[in-house]
């Protein structure tokens, strides 16, 4: 045999060595925990055989603590790119079957380069969670690992979509660099996320708490808001991950991929003509609303669990994608606290940031009262919300279903802050507060000096219809060309279609600067 083939062969050895990564028995492990193996879940994730590998021989280069003796190639995480439907995407998966995933310099090395060409490339990163942390034994350059990853998470913020999936433990400095890219989905059960784990809470706080209540999926996806998704296995996980990309573009420099539209743009909705309730204090479903409008009825909702009073999804319109932002009445009567706030503007910036044109659907009666969202800073909060609608420069598509009160009425895109295009069914009503409450501060002196309480019921009620009358309805704004037309319900898909197709040139820049303030 020639020498030449004798390498030939070492490399064909070598690259099967990699691809065990830990070796056969901690794969069988990684498979008892019901977990995937780092390659398997980029297998799920890329089209087939689009697969190119980074840094397969790369090992780490400590040698303390007796690691010097404990060499595997790639070093605990598998790096590179491929497609997803034929889409050009960077990824990296941590590989638990290698020192639990722990993250050593070297490693970090590996993900910042990938992280690093899909800036250069204009491609989205998608990061496989799957580690036990830090690697202690390499101390400081552990750490400086993360910080070097973090620095990455940051510049790409905003200039390429980036998406983590946790399928493991995820602890420590670790959570940081899923909490800067833009979305988190978790596997419910075998995923965490926490900044200390139970044993150092129990020390310092005295709690006693089991890693799952502590951080895991569902509750970030429905009490702390870190996870966008919580999914029930990881084949749900990775198909979410096609799904979600399928509505972004490459970066911030791309429209979002048209799709191919089988649902009429003229489609009548009569079901949204009966849908508003008479009573202005009975709920209805604004998915509902949502499911008439879309193309086909099809969307994908992002932080479903978390705060319910608002909506944040992506959908088509005529197979162009659009975030839409929706009031839902059906929780909370649809008012806006400091969590909805926070889940709306983030989902706008996001929405802004790469060229996604946004729809909001409003029926808010205001914001919730209360001296826990007053000392939460509720007021900052809804200022985000604010600040995210007033900083968007891609089209924005309006319709107010019903309610519209007071600063509210503002900040759920009006036309007074950039709102391009603001329609209005009939029974929508849009005014400082509702009737009740504005006939209590109109006529305050007036209702003190009633004796007869019939006779205060009568004025109360004549009181209340007057004010139903003048604002109980789409016209008074409109006249001042605040709603720029009062639509039929039905007609509202292609109202909006019309609307989007009429921005699709739209051009509006914000002044120059280094770059905003926003509340936080």
């Amino acid at each position: 045999m020639s020498e030449i083939q004798n390498k030939i062969n070492k490399l064909i050895e070598n690259r099967e060595t990699a691809r065990l990564g830990g070796g056969e028995k901690a794969i069988e492990k990684q498979h008892e925990k019901g977990k995937f193996t780092a390659r398997e879940r980029i297998q799920m994730l890329l089209d087939e055989g689009s697969f190119e590998e980074f840094d397969m021989f790369v090992t780490h280069r400590c040698y303390d603590f007796g690691m010097e003796k404990k060499h595997t190639f790639g070093d605990g995480v598998v790096t590179g790119y491929g497609t997803i439907d034929g889409r050009l995407v960077y990824v990296f998966a941590q590989d638990f079957t290698v020192t639990a995933g722990s993250l050593s310099l070297a490693l970090a090395d590996k993900i910042c380069k990938v992280m690093d060409m899909a800036m250069r490339n204009g491609a989205p990163c998608i990061g496989l969670n799957d580690s036990g942390g830090a690697r202690i034994q390499e101390g400081v350059n552990a750490l400086a690992g993360y910080a070097n990853i973090f620095q990455r998470n940051v510049m790409s913020s905003g200039v390429i979509p980036q998406i983590s999936a946790i399928f493991g433990p995820c602890a420590g400095g670790a959570v940081y660099s899923p909490a800067l890219t833009d979305f988190i989905i978790m596997k419910k059960n075998t995923s965490n996320m926490f900044l200390t784990g139970p044993k150092v809470v129990k020390t310092v706080t005295g709690e006693d708490v089991t890693q799952e209540q502590l951080g895991g999926a569902t509750v970030h996806a429905t009490k702390s808001g870190v996870a966008q998704f919580a999914v029930d296995t990881e084949e749900e996980g990775i198909a979410l991950i096609r799904k979600l990309i399928s509505y972004m573009p490459q970066n911030n420099m791309e429209d979002a991929p048209l799709a191919v539209c089988t649902d009429s743009i003229a489609r009548l909705e009569d079901s949204l003509n009966e849908i508003i309730p008479d009573n202005p204090n009975q709920a209805y479903d604004m998915y509902d609303v949502i499911k008439a409008v879309v193309d086909n009825g099809d969307y994908l909702e992002s932080a479903a669990g978390y705060a319910k009073n608002i909506i944040t999804c992506f959908a088509r319109f005529n197979g162009q994608s659009v975030g839409i932002i929706a009031n839902q009445p059906k929780f909370m009567a649809g008012v806006l606290d400091i969590n909805a706030s926070r889940k709306a503007a983030r989902f706008v910036r996001f929405c802004d940031a790469f060229n996604i044109p946004i729809v909001t659907l409003v029926d808010v009666p205001g914001f919730l009262p209360g001296t826990t969202q007053e000392y939460g800073g509720v007021i900052t909060h809804g200022a985000k919300l604010l600040f995210a609608y007033c900083e968007a420069t891609v089209p924005k598509v309006t319709v107010t279903l019903r309610k519209a009160y007071g600063g509210a009425y503002i900040v759920m895109s009006s036309k007074h802050i950039r709102g391009d295009i603001n329609y209005a069914w009939p029974s929508a009503e849009i005014a400082v507060m509702g009737a009740s409450g504005a006939v209590e501060v109109l006529y305050a002196k007036q209702l003190a000096a009633f004796t007869d309480p019939a006779e205060k019921a009568k004025f109360v009620a004549e009181k209340e219809q007057e004010y139903k009358d003048l604002f109980s309805n789409p016209y008074n704004a409109a006249r001042y060309g605040y709603i720029d037309d009062v639509i039929e319900p039905r007609n509202t898909r292609f109202r909006i279609i019309r609307a989007l197709q009429s921005l699709a040139t739209k051009r509006l820049q914000n002044p120059a600067k280094k770059h905003s303030n926003i509340p936080l």
